[in-house]
């Protein structure tokens, strides 16, 4: 097995597009990473590289496995898969909805490399997209933050106003009020997906707000370190499990599990059948996943999540199941009527009960 973390000095281009060093027969598959936040951060980007270990640990010396960390979404993203491209990578996986036109962009220049964007909705002959259905996660830590909030307060640290993001909001608040009908949500935009200082900023303000649940659709763990500070505030552990701060303040997690998803990717570009295909996979699926719920939860909490787990997993629920009304009390769902992933993937509302307005 081998492994790279710095990339190789760039090879001379092409007019068009650009020459990409041919894989020997025998020779490895190269498949490269780049990374919008440091593989340290024990949220979004570290369980992106527990795939890619993942992958080395399938494959052995059938493949080299590299990557770039805190690559900056925009320019910077484009200069490093073209020097990754140019370096001979086969297959390149781009981690951040921000990668997007960057992917796309260098995709046209390296035909004959495979690129797999996460979170993205943009395709293209050589490039797939991925993502998981974190919104079912969402619909179970909402239904626990309903059930334990005090003051019926819950704290919403948000990094940018995509349709991810809002999806995320809207399952946990469906899901916060269907068992706790005054439970008001507030939520703050930080404009990041890491950056330790602002989300422990945005946390703290949150406590002072009076919000005694906290939830994060931001990647370090700063968050779970001002809510063990505070001592009565509730956290979940985002993208990856957090359990350093089990059992309390994370009482339970949402973990993206790319492993099997990168080792078949990876498979299907070694045998030939890779397809530029758009996968969205969720907790029937196994590509979401909810972490060990701490024992600080009563056991009928823990027991009316693990039921909406099963029906999930048994695909007998979606989150989205009317009825359901958009912020301004307009219809949206009528009773029993479920979303349609059109919908769901370009979700730029709020339901009804949310306050605020979603930034432009």
């Amino acid at each position: 097995m081998k492994r790279r973390t710095v990339l190789g000095g760039m090879a001379a281009a092409a007019a068009g597009t650009l020459a990409t060093p041919l894989r020997a027969a025998g020779d490895p598959l190269k498949v490269g990473f780049v990374y919008v936040g440091p593989i340290g951060d024990l949220g979004w980007t570290h369980e992106h590289d527990q795939g890619r270990l993942a992958v080395e640990a399938h494959y052995g010396d059938k493949v080299e496995t590299f990557y770039q960390e805190n690559v900056p979404e925009g320019a910077d993203a484009e200069r490093v898969l073209t020097q990754m491209c140019l370096s001979g990578a086969g297959l390149i996986f781009t981690t951040s909805f921000g990668y997007m036109d960057a992917t796309l962009n260098v995709a046209r220049k390296f035909p004959n490399v495979k690129f797999e964007h996460a979170t993205g909705y943009k395709t293209a002959p050589n490039v797939a997209t991925y993502s998981a259905r974190f919104y079912e996660g969402r619909a179970v830590i909402g239904t626990i933050a309903g059930r334990m909030t005090k003051t019926n307060k819950v704290g919403y640290i948000a990094s940018y106003p995509i349709p991810e993001v809002i999806r995320g909001i809207n399952s946990a608040y469906i899901h916060a009020r269907k068992v706790n009908p005054d439970v008001e949500f507030v939520v703050v935009w930080v404009y990041t997906w890491f950056d330790p200082a602002k989300e422990g900023d945005a946390a703290q303000a949150l406590i002072d707000q009076g919000c005694d649940v906290v939830m994060q659709h931001t990647d370090s763990t700063a968050p779970q370190a001002v809510a063990k500070e505070a001592g009565n505030v509730m956290t979940f552990g985002q993208a990856s499990d957090m359990s350093a701060y089990a059992p309390w303040p994370r009482v339970t997690s949402i973990i993206d599990n790319w492993a099997p998803y990168y080792i078949r990717r990876v498979g299907e570009v070694m045998d030939g059948t890779w397809q530029p295909a758009q996968t969205w996979e969720g907790i029937a699926e196994g590509m979401v996943k909810i972490g060990p719920m701490s024992e600080r939860l009563p056991a009928e909490v823990r027991a009316e999540a693990e039921a909406l787990i099963e029906a999930m997993r048994k695909k007998e629920y979606h989150p989205f199941t009317g009825p359901l009304n958009k912020q301004d009390g307009s219809p949206w769902l009528a009773e029993g009527e479920v979303a349609d992933d059109g919908t769901l993937l370009g979700m730029n509302f709020y339901v009804e009960g949310l306050k605020g307005s979603i930034p432009s």
